[in-house]
């Protein structure tokens, strides 16, 4: 069976790779962007079985990344995890209406990040 591959974005590079080394322990194949517009490009590019989003991002925010791809119908089916420090509800609904299909508040706990993405790789 092929590897799924996972799209993470965040511009903190240091715990981008900390989440990539994880996900490639756990059987991944990772591939990373660090800010919004390469964020989009990477996904349209490769189309990913999942994206894990940061929301502040440079050039283009995590909502407008999720807005965007969620709205196209080449890519609106890849599941996307909302990673972000902002634990706001009003950041969790707005997550919500750009189509997020989780959304995870950093400090993560790791076993929380590969189980979410394990139910949405695999359902």
């Amino acid at each position: 069976m092929a590897k799924k591959r996972v799209l993470i974005v965040d511009d903190e590079k240091d715990l981008a790779d900390m989440v990539r080394f994880r996900l490639e322990a756990n059987g991944y194949e990772i591939s990373l962007a660090h800010d919004g517009q390469q964020a989009l490009e990477v996904a349209r590019k490769e189309k990913p079985d999942l994206i894990i989003l940061d929301l502040m991002l440079p050039k283009m925010d995590g909502y407008k990344v999720c807005g965007l791809l969620k709205k196209d119908m080449r890519y609106a089916s890849i599941p996307i995890i909302i990673f972000t420090a902002k634990a706001q509800t009003d950041d969790m609904k707005l997550g919500e209406e750009v189509g997020a299909d989780a959304y995870l508040t950093k400090p993560f706990e790791p076993a929380v990040l590969l189980g979410k993405i394990k139910e949405l790789i695999e359902k």
